[in-house]
């Protein structure tokens, strides 16, 4: 039964854990030399911290840099609570590492900072005494400051200081390791200085005493914890302090905001991928429905500590797609939920309840005041007036709040007043004391309010309603100032009661009649006013948010009695009769698939300033000239039937004109090409368009877009004042040669020019275009060089050339130090050795230089020069045909991603930086080792797929010792699962006397196959010790089915786990595969470890239907969508806590190269022991082996045997090939 806790209404003091000291706005403070570290160890720590929302300074490197540190670094100094050092070789050479280190230590000897020092490859005796490095930087600091000698003493000082502080030498430690020691420190010392309780927040110091006591930090087990109460109260600020307080206390946490409104319809995976992508730390998820989601958390989430808060839940529905249940979590865990609703905590069954009421007295005055004074307490002779506003508010936040900055300052008579009429008509209940406040604004501040409340909370629509009113900027600030509203990120917030106040003033208008309200916004009443022609000139706005299912048909004259309306949206709407009708007041109209062939004739869009109809049937807007000097949007995107554009000399101050994927459009009226105000005009896709006229006189145009324009020939032979276009988009056109009016756009940035396939050349010109930073010259299938001026373009930063016929690039290009990217992919013509020799050499220059495609070039052979480019992060050389990698690669130490995909002559590869995380080996055929070694901490995806001859001295160790590493180092990482293909056939024993599988007693869904099961045995008293379960599938094309080339559309494998006959839906897992395969080659294998947090709950019930002799039978299903794909065989093993212990103290001792002479001296030659499960694909009934568990041995071996040579993946380090390393002469029947 869940603890119910009512707070009392009485006084209570502040909480012993008020701050003192120090006010922090970081938890940490990085102090690095950032030429040596900051792409290297630094941003590798910086990750690390941010991952754990450990709040981090790192300043910019852009930062102007002189002799002593600016404002901002300072005081970012003075308000962290660590300082990390990292003291690398070169950090004593700046004098601002200096300065900026003095300052560190003068904070840490005021007690206000904790100092962290990393010794990055130096001897920490070299710092503390300044010699060797160190040395030599003093000398040159004595020579250069002789006039401030003092300054450099108080320097040294420093570093001695510094030096003598506990921290950490990389000299002897792997780069992760030390990383994960110094995140677990910091967020050790925050746990125990939990975030200050901030106190400008009136009772929260109270409510969050007992709240804490509720919550029970200290306890493991999983804990849902509900918080109910009125609307208005303060859930919402609360949970966003314990959010605030307690995140630094989990491995992740995520607070899911408004699920009420958020979690409707197909809001909820909306809502579902945030919880993962908040926890994940940004990992994507995908998803297409709720069940698939909940499988995602439970399965993602069962291990992991995580703080989850669900602020204002109305629906179990949202209960049961987020939290489900707490088995979902890891130990430890702390689930918060707010609501209004009592009963759906207690049906959900809460561990633990608490009712938050309203403020006592004296919080209640002391808010209001400094609402109303901004003040704790009441100005001299408001005393009694504040205490009678208060009686009102009833102790209710959010209507003090409202109430309290209502009321102006200074003018006792209007707050009489007011009281007077509250006397008058006493308010009923909390809209009534909130409707005070709206009854106190000006006409235009209530239709402002309205309009928010009635269209637009939480969008980020304010440009609409400044359409819609002419002072807007003035009324927000009112409602800003009485807490009616607030904007957060350019969005419109309002609170749901004022919401809601707002709306039930709109309701009041007409209670029976909603057409003779002034808004209308649900489609039950927006389609009641529409179809049965109820509108009248009280309307203001018609406002859809949601289509309708059904197209809905509407009658032409349908707005003809709303003379006075001002906002229309409309969707999936049709008009058999056209429309004959529009108020000329309208300011505003989104209507999608409108259906007409053009506007009503007599509309007069004089006030209209936005008109998106995008995929309407219009063929033209209107018929000669309209006049409106407000239109500023026009949007008619996808409208397939639109012929020409209308005459807009009526319309001087549009601003944005988007006509993308009008495919008929082939007139446009001469009038657009002088409209002085126009920004943005968008003709992607007018494939109909052919020809722009010889003048174009739009001087504020800043965007034009003609991509698409496949029959656009003639263009503009001079622009006048277009000095502000920034974005000229000229792809897929038929161009022969670059347009001559681009060479007068001075301030283009971005020019993309791809697909234009009969492009063959640029003029010199075009290198005058000295603001550009990104070209696009991609696909240009007849380009076959560039301008030599090319380096003049100083400020370029992405050069596209792919798939070009460029055979070499200028020299000059070695000028462009801003260069970020430079995708050669496809450029055949650079195969000759020379020009890419030359290539490299004149690019190792550049020091931005962060990614280089080379993919597809026909590339016989890398130079060594290519380990000059000592500033590339990201590196593509797939598809080429070179045989080795030079050793230079070692040198290209900020380097992150290497792409070797279809290099099937690559035979061998070279020691890699160490920093690397990702490398892509897919359909390297040819490649027999790789150097990868369990040193490469920051490695996470390594794609072996289709290599078919690695051996084992290629990966053999690296494998091993990271799985055992990460094995002792976690046992509870979740199913982390490899899937491979094209394993050669040696590896995997077949039995050809292997026909018949047993029958399954599982009921399995009709569409799947029944291929394959293990069946494993557990004595119950061993459910508790269990740490995880082992599990391995082989599959293949079946014998029977026709060679060749089979294509796999959608096919799912899975697995299902059964205990003692009982059947349990969540505990299963998929993987879809995809693609083309030819039958006689192909097999893959599919390992999953399943961590005990993952199934406990259902191992623990089902076990509790042991036989007579205390043993629970457990069987692991594997099964195909496909007919033609089999389970070829399959494995699975029982892990137990205890095993992991006594691996860890052999791993130390154990030498994985002994790995097969010990496996054959521990198994013999041919046949292996007993096993904890066997396959049943072997001809053999399911066996129930006496031998319950396998020893610490067997696991070391099971380890570097079976799951190494089946591509578990366990921890950080992703397998997504695999190749195996089983000896022929082990047989199956050994695992």
């Amino acid at each position: 039964m869940a603890l119910m806790v009512t707070e009392s209404s009485s006084s209570s003091s502040p909480s012993s854990s008020s701050t003192s000291g120090c006010n922090y706005e970081y938890d940490a403070f990085l102090s690095f030399r950032g030429a040596e570290t900051r792409k290297t160890f630094t941003d590798h720590l910086y990750t690390a911290l941010n991952k754990k929302s450990i709040y981090t300074f790192r300043d910019d490197e852009q930062l102007e840099r002189g002799t002593s540190i600016n404002e901002e670094l300072s005081k970012a100094i003075k308000k962290s609570r660590f300082a990390i050092v990292i003291l690398s070789n070169d950090y004593a050479s700046s004098s601002w590492c200096l300065t900026e280190l003095a300052d560190i230590v003068e904070c840490m000897e005021m007690k206000k900072l904790t100092v962290l020092p990393v010794f990055h490859y130096v001897d920490p005796s070299d710092v503390r005494n300044q010699t060797g490095t160190f040395a030599e930087a003093f000398a040159k600091h004595e020579e250069r400051f002789k006039e401030t000698i003092a300054d450099v003493e108080k320097w040294r000082v420093a570093l001695t200081k510094v030096a003598n502080a506990a921290g950490w030498d990389l000299r002897d430690q792997y780069q992760a390791k030390v990383i994960e020691k110094i995140v677990g420190e910091i967020l050790g010392k925050l746990k125990s200085t939990s975030s200050i309780v901030p106190s400008d927040l009136v009772g929260i110091n109270s409510r969050m005493e007992k709240l804490e006591n509720l919550l029970d930090m200290g306890l493991k087990d999983t804990l849902l914890m509900g918080i109910w109460g009125m609307g208005g109260m303060g859930k919402t600020t609360l949970v966003e302090v314990v959010h605030g307080r307690f995140l630094n206390h989990f491995e992740g946490n995520s607070f899911l905001a408004n699920v009420r409104e958020q979690g409707r319809g197909p809001g909820l995976v909306s809502l579902q991928k945030k919880l993962l992508s908040d926890i994940l730390i940004g990992r994507s998820i995908d998803f297409s429905n709720v069940h698939w989601g909940r499988e995602e958390i439970r399965k993602r989430l069962s291990h992991k500590k995580v703080l989850i808060i669900l602020d204002d839940v109305d629906h179990p529905k949202q209960l049961e797609a987020l939290v489900g249940d707490k088995n979902w979590f890891g130990p430890g865990s702390r689930i918060i939920i707010t609501t209004r609703d009592q009963q759906l905590l207690i049906k959900l069954g809460v561990d633990k309840i608490y009712q938050i009421e309203e403020l006592n007295n004296n919080e209640a005055l002391k808010l209001f005041s400094r609402k109303a004074f901004k003040n704790d307490s009441p100005l001299e002779g408001y005393e009694e007036l504040s205490q009678e506003f208060i009686d009102y508010a009833k102790g209710v936040p959010l209507a003090l709040e409202v109430l309290g900055s209502s009321l102006p300052e200074g003018n006792v008579g209007l707050w009489k007043s007011t009281l007077d009429k509250i006397e008058e008509n006493p308010p009923k209940g909390i809209l009534e004391v909130l409707q005070i406040s709206f009854d106190g604004l000006e006409e235009s501040e209530k239709n402002v309010f309205l309009d928010i409340a009635c269209f637009f909370n939480r969008e980020y629509k304010i440009n609409i309603l400044q359409t819609l009113h002419d002072q807007l900027d003035t009324d927000i600030d009112v409602l800003l100032k009485k807490s009616l509203i607030t904007i957060s990120g350019g969005y419109l917030q309002m609170h749901d009661l004022l919401q809601k106040l707002g709306r039930v003033i709109v309701r009041r208008e007409s209670i029976e009649e909603a057409g003779r309200r002034s808004r209308v916004w649900s489609i039950k009443d927006v389609f009641h006013v529409l179809k049965e022609n109820t509108g009248t000139d009280l309307v203001t706005g018609i406002f859809l948010n949601a289509p309708p299912k059904n197209k809905e048909q509407l009658n032409a004259k349908v707005f003809s009695n709303m003379k006075n309306l001002r906002l229309l949206k409309l969707s999936n709407v049709h008009l058999p009769q056209g429309l004959n009708y529009l108020p000329s007041k309208l300011r505003y109209i989104h209507w999608d698939g409108y259906t007409s062939e053009s506007l009503p004739t007599i509309f007069e869009p004089k006030e209209l300033v936005e008109l998106i109809m995008p995929c309407s049937l219009m063929k033209r807007l209107w018929k000669g000239i309209k006049i409106s000097d407000e239109l500023k949007l026009i949007d008619l995107s996808d409208s397939k039937n639109l012929i020409e554009t209308p005459d807009f000399s009526g319309v001087p101050n549009l601003k944005q004109l988007i006509l993308q994927r009008c495919t008929t459009l082939s007139r446009i009226h001469k009038s657009l090409w002088n409209l002085k105000r126009l920004i943005r005009l968008d003709l992607n896709g007018c494939k109909w368009l052919e020809s722009l006229p010889d003048q174009i006189n739009m001087e504020s145009l800043e965007v034009f877009i003609l991509s698409g324009c496949s029959r656009l020939k003639n263009f503009p032979k001079s622009v006048e004042n277009m000095s502000h276009l920034s974005k000229l988009d000229l792809s897929e056109t038929p161009i022969k040669h670059l347009p001559a009016f681009v060479k007068h756009l001075t301030v283009l940035i971005n020019l993309d020019l791809s697909k234009c396939r009969n492009l063959s050349s640029l003029p010199d010109a075009s290198c005058h275009l000295i603001y550009l930073k990104s070209l696009n010259l991609s696909d240009c299938s007849k380009l076959d060089k560039l301008p030599e001026s090319l380096g003049n373009i100083k400020g370029l930063e992405v050069l596209n050339v792919s798939c070009t016929a460029i055979r070499e690039l200028p020299s000059s290009i070695g000028l462009l130090e801003k260069l970020k990217v430079l995708n050669l992919l496809g450029c055949v013509g650079l195969s000759y050795s020379e020009s890419l020799n030359k290539l490299l050499h004149t690019l190792s220059g550049l020091c931005s230089l962060t990614e280089l495609v080379l993919t597809s070039c026909n590339l016989w052979v890398i130079p060594d020069v290519i380990g000059c480019l000592s500033s590339l992060k990201v590196l593509y050389l797939g598809a080429n045909y070179f045989v080795c990698i030079p050793e230079s690669i070692i040198q290209l130490t900020n380097l992150d991603m290497l792409y070797l995909y279809d290099c099937t002559d690559l035979q061998s590869l070279p020691r890699l930086p160490l920093n690397i995380r990702r490398i892509n080996l897919d359909g390297c055929i040819s490649l027999e080792t790789i150097p990868i070694r369990p040193e490469y901490d920051f490695l996470k995806v390594l794609n072996l797929v289709n290599c078919f001859k690695i051996t084992e001295e290629g990966y053999y160790d690296m494998i091993s010792m990271m799985l055992r590493r990460d094995l002792i180092k976690d046992p509870c990482i979740p199913g982390r699962r490899t899937f491979a293909v094209n394993i050669p056939e040696w590896a995997i024993e077949q039995n050809e006397e292997a026909s018949e599988y047993t029958q399954l007693h599982v009921k399995l869904d009709d569409n799947w196959n029944q291929v394959g099961s293990v069946s494993l045995t557990m004595h119950s008293d061993e459910c508790n010790k269990i740490a995880g379960i082992f599990m391995r599938a082989s599959f293949r094309f079946n014998q029977h089915h026709p060679p060749g080339e089979y294509d796999v559309k959608d096919c799912k494998l899975r697995w299902v786990i059964e205990v003692n006959k009982e059947y349990f839906e969540e505990l299963q897992e998929y993987y879809s595969v995809v693609g083309k395969y030819n039958v006689r080659e192909w097999y893959g294998q599919w390992t999953e470890y399943v961590p005990c947090p993952h199934f406990y709950g259902d191992l623990k019930k089902a076990s509790s239907k042991r036989d007579a002799n205390g043993i629970s039978e457990i069987n692991c299903f594997f099964d195909t969508t496909s007919p033609g794909l089999e389970v070829w065989n399959c494995a699975a093993y029982l892990v137990y806590e205890h095993d992991i212990e006594q691996l860890k103290q052999i791993q130390a001792e154990s030498q994985s190269r002994q790995f097969i002479k010990r496996y054959l001296d521990y198994y013999g030659e041919g046949a292996g022991p007993s096993r904890e499960g066997t396959s049943n694909n072997v001809g053999v009934p399911l066996a129930h082996y006496t031998q319950r568990r396998f020893d610490s041995t067997q696991l070391h071996n099971l380890i570097e045997g079976l799951d190494l040579c089946f591509g578990i993946g366990i921890g950080n380090l992703c397998i997504v090939g695999l190749v195996a390393l089983i000896v022929r002469r082990v047989k199956e029947a050994s695992y």
